[in-house]
């Protein structure tokens, strides 16, 4: 039976509501007020777990048995009448799995994860809790799936929602009621077909395969493609579609035997190293270099694999889903959910993880492709593209593309996320057949970083959406402009390099001219290299206004890329052309003067499309007037706002941190002194004095400037340096740049700082030692890129304010007055997204101009005042987090040490829900502990945060599972771990790990407390795993510890068999641990390889000994053994493993110092 109309049926009730109200937070048509004005939230009771009951009076509602658990557990005790709920009650889950639902279970005892609604009169209730629902899809979403996670009671009651008249809402549930009622027929006779409804094959994999079949995707079960299971593509599909699409292969279908072995071959040779090169060759195969001697006489011609641009050559493309693929054997191969296959070649793999426990995510899907890459790659070469989705959210990557880049699949008017419903809206827009095809054509990209290594690009859905923009209204030849606002960081440049890739290869524009135009020599460098990086063809660089004249009076057909300024002496018409097409970065800033009236009058016939990472306001007409099209209402062809950015996680929250007043502009004190001084003067004289004298009798001030560097001095050591990120200082002008490094460097060392700043006009060579070629600068900022560089804080004045992308920069301190575009662009150097543990982009600001963030932020976009915020806000919402984790453990005595205070701490978070749950709230505390620390107002918190952390790491998941939860602690948190926390560190029974199986079962059966025995273990072996988490043997055990605590909680194995499989995984644990070297010998082992190799670097080869060490160390741990030094078999593979790092690796051809790193892994290994 088809599944598909339920879920249709939940599709249409959010678009119905979305069609009627809008948000369910603000409306033009209907008032907002806070919920507590119109609703009464009441807590549920907490229970210890001694008072959960297997059977008792009341069942015992949990957030599991709200939504799909059909495990419950009981209560005899009496309450007061409200913390009971009954049918019709409607209720609200805060915590790990959440949302609202009108109760119909009967009478029970609601949990204080959940919150009873009392709703008041001007609310229907049916319409209450659609509005809720809304809302928490739109709340996960606004902190990429975490903001429900750490609900509070206070925060929602706070919140307003919109309030529409009685008779509105109950016209809409009374449609909500009849869907409902559709809904319940159709789920009941599903669910008798299929008794195991919710999982991942019969819910989230259903859903996918029926949104693609919509699509026009033909479903083949994987069993009946025509494909061995050691087969990457299904060759039969392959020759079909190269005899359909080639007349000349179809006159003659051996050959395409010849073209599947050029592309088998291809295939068979990947390594998981060379991975993302093979993929750029297949598509270089697949539209560049395909042409094969098929022609009259042998003759080389162009063959197709794909029909591709028009609808007539798409429709002869063989579109396919598949599910559970698998490769490369039928027994013991991978397994893969979905596979899209285009004319048999497999472009898109597809990972579904189960809704079922709220902390495994697509995440978890998308770290499992990770894992396929490396051990089948193969299987990815001819990919275009992975996804994966827990059915809350979706997210998209290219090979070889760190899980924590991917990104969501957004349409234009649906942006939020976390419900299944939002999953289908994101598959069924991306997924399209033609979209795909497209997508692989004109927006993926192959570059290469500064360390020669070949990645992958594919489109964000704003590039994808901007780019076709602006080639539609080419194609179209109307409007030829258009303005594109697209916030900082948001990946402008490459929305460029697609737009122009797709441009030159459309066949109608009959090889258009593409001109990328910006305002400024350092952003024309870092457009230069993007596009340089890309491999674009046909690109050339106009380094003067000779070159653009020529480039145009020549009529020449390529990419370009120049300055707005180029354009300044230009006086006549340079090109009459109607496809030149121009893109103008930072657009708002090139309309200076009558620059933009040269471009037109040089090319009057071109499109001008504007890009500008800060919004224009009305009043900057010339921007309007140049790239503004009256086709356009809001004003821009395509936007992707400050809240889209933070959503899509395509940059971070920016705060900022007031320094002490002191430090402050003292301007009303410096307005009186210069008025006693200028008494005698004219106000002309006055202004003219004023100009040049007022700021830099503040800013040159040296004991100001002493108290400000020793400020940033001790804010950077201990705030930002023990997290691993860097600083930017910008200053008044260049003479200050001088003044503060100077002080800087009697602070920190000179190594630690150094100056960019443009030195023309330095006719005295005043600024000489930080004169550098473009090449010069551009190794220094690649160096203070690097995380081992000594290089921590750069000083500029004018210089990387725009156009600066170093995401290892968290940090700026801001000593110079700025204001709207030139601030804005300025701050958003440091919001760009790095590592788990960077949260946000911070400004230290020593001027006071976030004293009024909308004087500073002077923008139309009401949304732009939100772009800041201040860290003390952050710093308030602590204790509430605080208590809220607290929360999960009343009656614990926390000051109870050893596996005895855990053990009490672990019976309150008893199942995986639970534990969840709390890891979800722990982690929220974490981010802001870390991001708040050092700060003296943590400090009568220590004690329970670091208890909160013991016990977060007790119960942590021994795998990778659950990565968003379950995640590293940050490097403040772990200082604190470090000085005095140990997780289980039991120890204390030895003995018994040494017991065979019948003495085993003996020990068992003499157990009084058989839970307290098993936790006491089971703490014991969680500690004896993560003490050596990077260990292989010991990452296995966590995966066994980690299959057998679930099948454990789903009552698959009793609670007796569970001890002694926990003895018995500890027994493997305690072994283990006898094998490992001692970390102290490892370190005197490391550190006499570091010295030795230390007299071989030199200042061309800085980091080289880090790695050497690195690598040797990591090689011989994998093939060393205990005892190895007294065996030959032993002395052998480790000295082969040393040579391989050595002698081939590093080309270090020198036997003493061969011999002497052998003895030193000998003695210390």
């Amino acid at each position: 039976m088809s599944r598909i109309p339920v879920r249709s049926l939940l599709v249409d009730c959010n678009s119905q509501f979305i069609e009627m109200f809008g948000s369910p937070f603000e409306s033009s048509s209907f008032k907002s007020e806070p919920l507590k004005e119109n609703a009464t939230l009441i807590n549920g009771r907490a229970y210890k777990q001694e008072e959960l009951l297997k059977s008792g009076k009341y069942p015992v509602l949990r957030v599991g048995n709200f939504f799909s658990n059909e495990s419950w557990y009981y209560s005899d005790l009496e309450l007061e009448q409200e913390k009971y709920c009954d049918n019709g009650d409607l209720l609200f889950a805060w915590s790990a799995t959440f949302g609202p639902k009108i109760w119909d279970g009967g009478k029970v005892i609601y949990h204080y994860h959940i919150w009873k609604i009392i709703v008041g009169e001007r609310y229907d209730k049916q319409f209450l809790c659609t509005l809720l629902e809304m809302a928490s899809s739109l709340l996960i979403n606004q902190t990429h799936g975490t903001t429900m996670l750490h609900l509070t009671k206070s925060g929602i009651e706070s919140t307003s929602f919109i309030v529409p008249p009685l008779k509105v809402q109950k016209n809409f549930s009374s449609f909500i009621r009849q869907t409902d009622k559709s809904k319940y027929t159709l789920s009941n006779l599903i669910r008798m077909e299929v008794p195991h409804m919710f999982n991942e094959d019969n819910t989230i994999e259903q859903m996918v395969l029926a949104t693609l079949q919509e699509n026009g995707w033909k479903y083949i079960e994987a069993e009946k493609l025509p494909r061995h299971y050691s087969d990457v593509m299904v060759e039969p599909m392959v020759r079909d579609a190269l005899i359909r699409l080639n007349p000349e292969i179809a006159e003659d279908p051996s050959r395409a035997d010849a073209v599947i072995y050029k592309l088998r071959t291809l295939i068979l040779s990947v390594q998981p190293h060379n991975l993302v090169t093979q993929n750029e060759i297949f598509k270089k195969l697949i539209f560049e270099e395909n042409s094969y001697p098929f022609g009259k006489d042998g003759r080389m011609i162009p063959i197709r694999f794909f029909g591709t641009m028009t609808k007539e050559n798409l429709a002869l493309n063989e579109y396919v889903v598949t599910n559970q693929w698998v490769y490369p054997i039928q027994e013991g191969g991978h397994r893969f959910d979905i596979v899209l296959l285009i004319n048999g070649f497999p472009i898109a793999i597809g990972e579904l993880k189960t809704p079922v426990r709220s902390s495994v995510t697509w995440l978890d899907g998308a770290s499992d492709i990770a894992n396929y890459e490396k051990s089948v790659a193969p299987m990815f070469v001819t990919n275009v593209f992975n996804f994966a989705t827990e059915g809350k959210m979706f997210r998209y990557g290219s090979v070889g593309m760190p899980v924590n880049m991917w990104g969501p699949w957004h349409t234009p008017d649906h942006k939020v996320e976390g419900t299944l419903a939002d999953v289908k809206i994101s598959i069924a827009d991306m997924m399209q057949p033609w979209k795909i095809v497209d997508i692989f054509q004109f927006f993926t990209l192959f570059a290469t970083d500064k360390k020669y290594r070949k990645y992958k690009i594919i489109c964000r859905y704003q590039q994808y959406e901007g780019a076709n923009l602006i080639v539609e209204r080419v194609k179209a030849g109307y409007p030829k402009k258009g303005l594109i606002w697209h916030f900082q960081g948001s990946g402008k440049s490459l929305l460029m390099v697609f737009a122009a890739q797709k441009l030159r290869m459309i066949p109608e524009l009959k090889n258009p001219t593409v001109v990328i135009i910006d305002d400024r020599i350092d952003l024309e460098t870092q457009i230069t290299a993007t596009f340089n990086a890309s491999d674009i063809p046909n690109l050339v660089d106009i380094a003067t206004k000779d070159e653009l004249i020529k480039f145009f009076q020549q009529d020449t057909r390529k990419i370009a890329i120049t300055t707005i300024f180029r354009f300044g002496d230009v006086e006549e018409q340079l090109n009459d052309r109607d496809n030149i097409v121009i893109m103008v970065d930072e657009a708002h800033r090139t309309q200076e003067g009558n620059l933009g009236e040269k471009m037109r009058l040089a090319l009057p016939n071109a499109f001008f499309f504007g890009l500008t990472g800060t919004p224009i306001n009305r009043l900057d007409k010339n921007t309007f007037k140049t790239f503004g099209a009256i086709e356009d209402k809001s004003g821009y062809m395509s936007k992707y706002s400050f809240s889209d950015s933070i959503r899509d996680h395509a940059t971070l929250p920016l705060h900022f941190e007031p320094v002490p007043v002191d430090l402050h502009v003292d301007r009303e004190k410096l307005d009186a002194e210069f008025d006693a001084l200028t008494d005698s003067m004219s106000e002309e004289q006055k202004t003219e004095l004023s100009k040049r004298v007022n700021m830099k009798a503040i800013m040159y001030d040296a004991d100001r400037i002493r108290k400000v560097c020793e400020h940033i001095a001790k804010h950077y050591r201990e705030k930002v340096e023990p997290n691993g990120y860097k600083a930017q200082l910008v200053v008044f002008d260049r003479e200050c740049c001088l003044l503060y490094k100077a002080e800087l460097d009697r602070l920190l060392g000179e190594d630690a700082t150094t100056i960019v700043m443009d030195t023309n006009n330095d006719k005295s060579d005043r600024y000489k030692a930080y004169r550098r070629s473009r090449d010069e600068e551009a190794k220094l900022l690649d160096f203070f890129r690097e995380p081992t560089s000594p290089l921590k804080i750069v000083i500029v004045t004018a210089k990387l304010l725009t156009g600066f992308d170093a995401p290892i920069l968290q940090v700026m301190y801001l000593d110079k007055p700025m204001k709207d575009h030139n601030l804005l662009q300025a701050i958003c150097r440091t919001n760009r997204t790095y590592d788990e543990g960077k949260t946000h982009g911070l400004i230290v600001d020593y001027i006071g101009i976030f004293d009024n963030v909308a004087k500073a932020l002077e923008f139309d976009e009401a949304g732009m005042k939100k772009v800041i915020t201040n860290i003390e806000e952050v710093k308030n919402k602590f204790p509430e987090l605080m208590a809220k984790c607290l929360e999960y453990f009343i009656g614990v005595d926390r000051t109870i040490d050893g596996w005895e205070g855990l053990m009490a701490a672990q019976e309150c978070i008893p199942t995986n829900e639970d534990k969840d749950s709390f890891g979800a709230d722990y982690r929220v505390l974490n981010r802001v502990w870390n991001s708040l620390s050092p700060d003296p107002f943590l400090a009568s918190y220590k004690f329970d945060y670091q208890w909160l952390t013991r016990v977060y790491e007790s119960v942590k998941p021994t795998t990778d599972i659950g990565g968003l939860i379950w995640a590293s602690l940050g490097a403040k948190t772990m200082e604190l771990v470090h000085e005095n926390l140990i997780v289980g560190d039991v120890h204390e029974d030895e003995e018994i790990l040494e017991l065979d199986a019948e003495l085993i079962d003996e020990y068992i059966e003499k157990q009084k407390d058989l839970k307290k025995t098993t936790m006491k273990v089971e703490i014991d072996l969680v500690a004896r795993i993560q003490a050596h988490s990077k260990d292989p043997r010991f990452i296995k055990l966590g995966e066994k510890l980690e299959e057998l605590r679930d099948r454990h909680e789903r009552g698959l194995i009793a609670s007796v068999e569970f001890l002694r499989r926990l003895l018995v995984l500890a027994r493997e644990a305690r072994q283990a641990e006898k094998e490992v070297v001692p970390e102290q010998e490892i370190d005197k082992g490391r550190a006499a390889l570091t010295e030795l190799f230390n007299g071989l670097k030199n200042d061309k080869t800085p980091i080289i000994v880090e790695r050497i060490i690195t690598d040797i160390d990591s090689i011989v741990k994998i093939v060393r053994f205990d005892g190895w030094q007294n065996t030959t078999a032993g002395q052998k593979e480790v000295k082969k493993a040393l040579r391989s790092v050595i002698w081939n690796k590093y080309k270090i051809h020198d036997n003493d110092v061969f011999n002497k790193a052998y003895s030193y892994i000998e003695e210390y290994y």
